[in-house]
């Protein structure tokens, strides 16, 4: 199991399984269109909803712009507030950083909330190789660690397992975690539930460390913010004596105001509730509010950038910075329906990861170069987005990159990508279509002979084609150009429909 799925190949590869695997797509199909209909009717609710989104959109935009000010607000808050600010610049130096502070309280295990950065980093097999054992407490997290498996899905990482198949994960694995599953248990929900509460029960009231992430951080008090629908949350920062938070810098938010705009879409995007259950803020530590009952003793927020700065550097690029991790996206793609989570090879899987991991992680592995073709460019994923990330542009944008090359930033370093192999016939069929739309009479001579034999035109492309056209029909050649017909009926005004 690796947080960042090294050595993934390309998605096409690794998509063939996932979409000829019909418990699977089944699974899917099921979750992502149930998901999607509530998040609707809970939208339809809202009818400021567009002002809202364009608030979300704003607010991180002003945030990315002044960075480098808010990040120095916020750890003098954190700082004032009794805790301690780490500065890590990639994942290994993060893993340096949390392994090193949970050593020093010599505690062995810790508990975890649910977070997508420590899982990019590959922060429990890091902890793993040092002796320290790291327990998930999100019940879908919690699934996934105790079926050896990998997240699949942002908000329900164990989106790909069905009732069944969790029982029996439950069944054969919990007793070499902890407390063993119930005797008897069914795929109920309520009793799956209620396993894995009884499972974490004990962890929870045990464990001296605390792990987690954040949904958003407040600059100018210094406080983080988590949300969540299960209570593991609440259990993890509330009841160790040490909190280590791992947050990604783009987190961050202004002010204690912003938060009610990101309060009001996150939970509908993602759960489609009008609010989350439970959400969680905590400021500093337990000492630092004047010896309030609860909260951490120590806390220690380490700020990761681990490409983020990278991505920040691209200005077309950088609105993927923008995601809340809602997964509305996911739930709307056709693409991450058909082929799960798991082909993206990272933990942030569909139209987001997509972009994102590209950006975070370069294009030189053959997963990552491959990505943003991963998607049919349909325009769903930003229809749904509450921070209005155009996804369709970064992906076409991502895809000049691969095929072009050209100067990228890198590791905080400018650097000239070379094109990338494989694209050759694609970047002749470019500049040719180029060549093509910059004279005119060679254009008008090609689509006229295009249409005088269009009776001769196969039905199916031959070669790497061939494979395109095996599941759609080729769009028929009209009997004459667009500018023909139009010359010759006045713009449909004699004789046109």
């Amino acid at each position: 199991m690796s947080g960042t799925f090294v050595g993934m190949p390309a998605f096409p590869v690794a998509a063939h399984e996932a979409v000829n695997n019909q418990t699977l797509r089944g699974n899917l199909r099921h979750a992502t269109h149930t998901i999607r209909a509530k998040r609707e009717k809970a939208v339809a609710e809202v009818s400021d909803w567009a002002q809202l989104r364009e608030a979300g959109k704003q607010i991180k935009d002003h945030t990315l712009r002044h960075l480098d000010r808010y990040l120095v607000q916020l750890e003098e808050s954190v700082v004032a507030a009794g805790g301690t600010v780490h500065w890590a610049a990639d994942a290994d130096e993060a893993n340096e950083i949390v392994t090193k502070l949970v050593k020093m309280t010599g505690e062995s295990e810790v508990v975890k909330v649910k977070s997508m950065a420590t899982q990019e980093i590959g922060l429990n097999e890091a902890l793993e190789a040092e002796g320290i054992r790291a327990y998930e407490t999100d019940l879908a997290e919690l699934i996934v660690q105790l079926g050896k498996d990998r997240p699949s899905h942002i908000l329900v990482p164990a989106i790909h397992r069905n009732r069944g198949e969790i029982r029996d994960i439950f069944q054969r694995e919990m007793s070499e975690w902890g407390r063993p599953a119930p005797e008897g248990l069914t795929d109920t929900p309520a009793e799956l539930a209620e396993a894995a509460r009884l499972h974490l029960r004990e962890k929870f009231l045990r464990a001296k460390v605390g792990i987690s992430g954040a949904n958003f951080m407040v600059a100018d008090t210094g406080t983080l913010v988590v949300v969540e629908s299960e209570g593991n949350g609440r259990m993890c920062l509330t009841l160790p004596e040490t909190l280590i938070s791992v947050v990604g810098i783009e987190k961050i938010v202004p002010t204690w105001q912003d938060l009610e705009v990101f309060l009001q879409t996150l939970p509908r995007s993602s759960t489609a509730e009008r609010m989350n259950p439970y959400t969680s803020t905590w400021t500093g530590t337990r000492d630092g509010r004047a010896g309030e009952g609860d909260g951490p003793q120590n806390f220690h927020l380490v700020l990761l950038d681990n490409g983020r700065s990278d991505t920040l550097a691209d200005e077309v690029g950088r609105q993927a910075l923008r995601c809340i991790r809602c997964s509305a996206c996911l739930n709307v793609c056709p693409v991450y329906e058909r082929a799960g989570g798991h082909a993206y090879g990272s933990v942030y899987p569909g139209p987001i990861g997509a972009i994102l991991s590209p950006q975070l992680r370069g294009t030189a592995s053959e997963i990552d170069a491959s990505l943003p073709y991963a998607s049919s460019l349909c325009g769903a994923c930003y229809e749904v987005c509450p921070v209005a990330i155009d996804i369709p542009e970064v992906l076409v944008h991502l895809r000049e990159r691969i095929v072009e090359g050209g100067p990228v930033v890198r590791e905080g370093n400018k650097v000239v990508l070379k094109p990338a192999k494989g694209h050759a016939a694609e970047r002749a069929a470019m500049r040719a279509t180029r060549w093509a739309f910059a004279h005119p009479g060679a254009l008008r001579t090609g689509q006229r002979l295009a249409s005088r034999t269009r009776r001769l035109h196969p039905r199916s492309l031959p070669g790497p084609g061939k494979a395109w056209s095996a599941t759609r029909d080729l769009p028929a050649v009209p009997a004459e150009p667009f500018r023909d017909w139009w010359q010759r009926t006045n713009g449909g005004k004699e004789g046109g429909k």
